[in-house]
């Protein structure tokens, strides 16, 4: 009996033992420190060859949470095309970015256009953070209800940037995918296994991934705390903070995006999906893109173009506008 006893407290022994190294393990992955990369000069150059003397002002709408979130409303010219775009900028980015040349174009176009900042992003919320995974898919539900009180039936298109368009992709394979008729990608980011991104995310971002695998394991584990810690940094220009996110928390680096396979959420699209991009982008392998989607999207592939010169140089904006306002949606 004794032996026994002895040996059922040397297992508890190993047991915490073993625990005990395991939290030690798991507290240093989450104490391993973000790490800033230099800045990319081919991003940040980007904006300075936008024209903003037209920016339009920010507006506001409230989110079911209560928070105020920011928009910009580009009216359509004439003659109208009878459609509504919503545009949603790529990482780190807002709509006082690069994507205010495509907001403009659409706009000219005869498309109306609402340029959303992402909440986490410009002048939405906690800059680099949310509250859970799953609330920028209900503060988009809530902006295209804020659009339907002046335009109820105008068919709606989905147009994200980069990350953006990786959070449009997962939109578009989402229980709120019905409120969109199109979904339009430009330059998406897929996610880190999908054929069309670089293994150094051509050194855009630095991902913390000790940090992020260890608050993935308390997630799965039914424990989603310190999740407000931050787990990717951007290459973005020092003394930026008034114009981009330098970092995103873990819920905003999972949430913003096409989701953790995004071929479930191609998968899931009941509506058409598109994308654009340049073949000379220097962020994303552009040349992998059909390889990725296969038949369940339509690629185009624009010459000559780099990943910010799909949403800011005329010739691409003229053939993305041009779609947008012309092709056919479905009901």
């Amino acid at each position: 009996m004794i032996h026994l006893i002895s040996a059922g407290l040397a297992a508890v022994r190993w047991l915490l033992a073993a625990v005990g190294l395991a939290a030690l393990a798991l507290g240093g992955m989450l104490a391993w420190p973000v790490r800033q990369p230099p800045e990319l000069t081919s991003i940040s150059s980007a904006r300075k060859s936008i024209d903003f003397s037209a920016l339009p002002a920010v507006e506001r709408f409230q989110a079911r949470d209560g928070t105020d979130l920011a928009y910009r409303h580009y009216a359509a010219h004439t003659p109208a095309a009878g459609r509504i775009a919503v545009v949603v900028h790529g990482s780190s980015g807002s709509s006082r970015g690069s994507i205010h040349a495509l907001s403009a174009a659409l706009a000219e176009r005869g498309v109306e256009t609402f340029s959303v900042d992402i909440r986490g992003h410009g002048s939405s919320g906690t800059r680099g953070d949310i509250r859970y995974v799953g609330q920028l898919e209900d503060d988009l539900a809530d902006l295209v209800g804020e659009i339907r009180k002046n335009n109820p039936v105008a068919p709606l298109t989905l147009i994200g940037h980069s990350s953006g368009g990786g959070f449009a992709l997962r939109v578009a394979g989402s229980p709120i995918q019905h409120l969109f008729a199109r979904t339009v990608l430009l330059a998406p980011y897929l996610g880190y296994d999908a054929p069309s991104s670089r293994s150094d995310d051509g050194h855009w971002a630095s991902p913390d991934i000790p940090r992020f695998l260890a608050l993935s394991l308390l997630r799965q584990l039914g424990l989603p705390w310190a999740e407000s810690l931050p787990t990717i940094a951007f290459a973005v220009p020092p003394n930026s903070v008034m114009l981009q996110t330098a970092s995103y928390s873990y819920r905003l680096m999972i949430n913003f995006g096409a989701g953790r396979d995004f071929r479930q959420s191609l998968a899931a699209a009941t509506r058409p999906v598109a994308i654009f991009a340049g073949a000379a982008d220097e962020i994303m392998l552009s040349g992998k893109y059909q390889e990725a989607v296969g038949n369940r999207a339509t690629v185009r592939i624009i010459d000559g173009i780099d990943h910010m010169g799909i949403v800011g140089n005329p010739s691409a904006l003229s053939i993305v506008t041009d779609d947008i306002a012309t092709t056919g949606l479905s009901s």
